[in-house]
C-alpha cells in the first residue's frame, strides 16, 4: 500500500512539473498571429473540445489586445471553456469579471448562469459529482454563493432562456441549506442543548417553507420544547404541525 502511495506520488509530482515547464506566459504566446487567427483558433479548439488550447487562445487575446473588437467575446468564451475543464473556481472568477466588464452584453445572462454552476461544483471533487451524497452536511458557503447568483439572474433577467433552469437549481439549493439547518437543530438537540435546537429549527420553519425539512423543524420544535417543559409552545408547535402534516409522527 506505501509503495502505491509513493508511485501515484511520484506521478503526481511529474505530472505538475510537465504542467509547469509546458505553460506559456499569455503576454508572448501566438506572437506570430494576428488577434482574428488567435481569435478564430481559439473558436476552433473550443468547437473540438480542445479546451486546454481555447483557454491559451482566448487569455492570450485578453493580455495581447485587451482592448481588440473580439476580446469580448473571447473572455465570453473563456467561461466555458474553464467550466468545461473543470476550473470552476476560474470559470466563476471569468464570469464575475465579464459581468462586471460587460454589463450590457446581449447573453450576458448566460455569464450569470454559469457564474452559479461554477460557484456550485466549487470545492466538489469527482467523487461528490459522481456519486450521490449528502451535501447538507458539507460546508455551505459555495452553495449559499450559488444560490445567490442563480437568483440574481431570475430577478434581473426574468424572460432568460436560462431562468426556469436557474429557478430549479434555487429550489434543489434551498432544500439543502434546509436539510443543513434541521442537521444543525438535531446536533444541538443530540447535545441537549434544546434552546438552541428550538431556535435553529424555528429558523428552519420561519425561512424555508415550502421545503421537505420544514416536517423535521416543526417535529424538532415539538421535542425540543417538551424537554424544556413549556408546554404552551409544545401545544402550539403540535397543532402546527398537525395542520400541515398530518401523518406526522413525533417520538420523544
Amino acid at each position: 500500500m506505501r509503495k502505491t502511495i509513493l508511485k501515484l506520488s511520484a506521478l503526481a509530482l511529474a505530472g505538475l512539473l510537465a504542467a509547469c515547464a509546458g505553460s506559456v506566459d499569455p503576454s508572448d504566446a501566438y506572437k506570430g498571429e494576428s488577434p482574428h487567427e488567435i481569435y478564430q483558433k481559439g473558436k476552433e479548439a473550443l468547437k473540438d473540445k480542445s479546451y486546454a488550447e481555447a483557454i491559451k487562445r482566448f487569455e492570450a487575446l485578453d493580455v495581447q489586445y485587451p482592448l481588440g473588437a473580439e476580446t469580448e467575446n473571447a473572455q465570453f468564451y473563456l467561461i466555458y471553456a474553464y467550466y468545461q475543464k473543470e476550473e470552476f473556481t476560474l470559470a466563476a472568477a471569468a464570469a464575475d469579471r465579464f459581468i462586471r466588464l460587460h454589463p450590457d452584453y446581449p447573453h450576458v445572462d448566460y455569464a450569470y448562469f454559469m457564474r452559479g454552476l461554477a460557484n456550485y461544483y466549487q470545492n466538489m471533487g469527482f467523487i461528490e459529482r459522481v456519486f450521490t451524497i449528502d451535501l447538507a452536511k458539507r460546508d455551505l458557503a459555495q452553495i449559499r454563493k450559488s444560490y445567490y447568483d442563480f437568483s440574481e439572474l431570475v430577478q434581473r433577467y426574468p424572460g432568460s432562456q436560462y431562468a426556469p433552469a436557474a429557478h430549479q437549481y434555487m429550489i434543489y439549493l434551498r432544500n439543502i441549506m434546509a436539510d443543513n439547518e434541521l442537521h444543525v437543530a438535531q446536533y444541538y438537540y443530540d447535545r441537549k442543548a434544546y434552546v438552541a435546537a428550538v431556535n435553529r429549527a424555528s429558523d428552519l420553519v420561519a425561512h424555508y417553507q415550502g421545503a421537505p425539512a420544514v416536517q423535521g423543524g416543526l417535529v424538532m420544535m415539538v421535542k425540543s420544547y417538551h424537554q424544556l417543559g413549556m408546554k404552551q409552545n409544545e401545544d402550539e408547535a403540535l397543532r402546527v404541525l398537525r395542520y400541515n402534516y398530518p401523518d406526522a409522527t413525533v417520538k420523544m
